[in-house]
C-alpha cells in the first residue's frame, strides 16, 4: 500500500482558490509577496521596494522639479504573490480482466485511500473511474470522505473488456463538472492501465481513439499521470505511448509501490506556465 502521500506544487497558472496543497500564483491581492515584475496591464498591486530599486539609478540624470524620488513609468513594477490552492485528483482505473489485476486493484485502493486522509487537511477532492465490459462507471463522486472511499473500493468489481476511451471521456467529464464549480482547482487525471483497449466508442481503431482523447484532455490544462500495469512477458508498450501523446508523466506500476506517484503529483504543477 502507497503511504504519505503528501502533494506539493508550485501552479503557474494564476488561480483565486483557497486551499493547502499546492502553492499557485495568485493576481488578487491575498498570498505572500515573493517577487515583483513588470506590470503587464494596470497595476493594481504595487511593489514599492521594486519600483525605487528601478528608479534608483537615474536620480541623478533626472529633474527633481521639488521631488525627492522622481519615479517614471518605466520604474514601475507590480508584486506577485504566493498562495495555496487545492486540487481535484480523479483516478481512471482499468478494471478488465488481465494479468496482475487483484495487485493493481489493491496498490491503487491505497493510493485513494492514502489521498483521501490527506485531503482533510489539504482540501482536495479526489474521485474514482472504473472501466471494464463496454462502458465507464463513476465509482466515487469527487469527495473528501475516507469511509466513503474504503466502502466504494471494497468490493471493485474486475473483468471484461477494456473502453480505454470511455473512461478517459468519464475522468474528463467529472474533472470538467468539478471546474464549473470550481474553476480554480488544480485538475488532476491519474490513469491506471496497461494501455490495452479493445472497445472504442465509435467505430474507428480503440487505441487511435484513447490517443486522440488523452491528447483532449491534456490540450485543457489537465495534468496527467499514467501508471503502466502491464506484467506481460512481452511488453507492448502502449500506457507509455498513450503517456508520450499526452505529455503526461508514466510511471509503472512498480513505481507506484515504491511511492513514486506522491512525488510526481508534488511536482506536476511545476512544469506549467503562466
Amino acid at each position: 500500500m502507497v503511504k504519505n502521500l503528501n502533494i506539493k506544487a508550485l501552479d503557474r497558472k494564476k488561480r483565486k482558490g483557497e486551499g493547502k496543497r499546492l502553492k499557485t500564483k495568485t493576481d488578487t491581492k491575498k498570498g505572500q509577496y515573493i517577487k515583483s515584475a513588470l506590470p503587464r496591464n494596470t497595476i493594481n498591486d504595487l511593489a514599492f521596494d521594486a519600483t525605487l530599486r528601478a528608479a534608483a539609478p537615474y536620480q541623478r540624470v533626472r529633474e527633481a522639479n521639488g521631488l525627492a524620488v522622481i519615479i517614471k513609468t518605466e520604474d514601475l513594477r507590480e508584486k506577485l504573490r504566493e498562495k495555496r490552492t487545492g486540487s481535484t485528483i480523479v483516478f481512471v482505473v482499468d478494471a478488465s480482466g488481465s494479468m496482475g489485476v487483484k495487485k493493481r486493484m489493491e496498490t491503487v485502493k491505497g493510493a485513494v485511500v492514502s489521498l483521501l486522509t490527506d485531503a482533510y487537511q489539504k482540501r482536495d477532492r479526489v474521485g474514482l473511474v472504473s472501466f471494464r465490459k463496454k462502458d465507464a462507471e463513476v465509482l466515487l463522486n469527487i469527495t473528501r470522505s475516507v469511509d466513503m472511499a474504503e466502502k466504494c473500493l471494497r468490493d471493485l468489481p474486475t473483468g471484461g473488456k477494456t473502453p480505454l476511451a470511455a473512461g478517459l471521456l468519464k475522468g474528463y467529464e467529472i474533472i470538467k463538472n468539478e471546474q464549473r464549480k470550481n474553476s480554480d482547482l488544480l485538475p488532476i487525471l491519474v490513469l491506471v492501465s496497461d494501455g490495452r483497449t479493445n472497445v472504442a466508442l465509435g467505430e474507428g481503431d480503440s487505441f487511435t481513439e484513447a490517443l486522440e482523447m488523452g491528447k483532449r484532455i491534456a490540450g485543457e490544462g489537465v495534468q496527467m499521470i499514467v501508471v503502466d500495469t502491464e506484467v506481460d512477458f512481452i511488453k507492448l508498450g502502449l500506457a507509455r505511448k498513450l503517456a508520450a501523446a499526452m505529455g503526461a508523466r508514466y510511471y509503472r506500476i512498480e513505481d507506484l509501490e515504491a511511492d513514486v506517484l506522491a512525488e510526481a503529483v508534488r511536482d506536476l504543477s511545476k512544469e506549467s506556465s503562466f
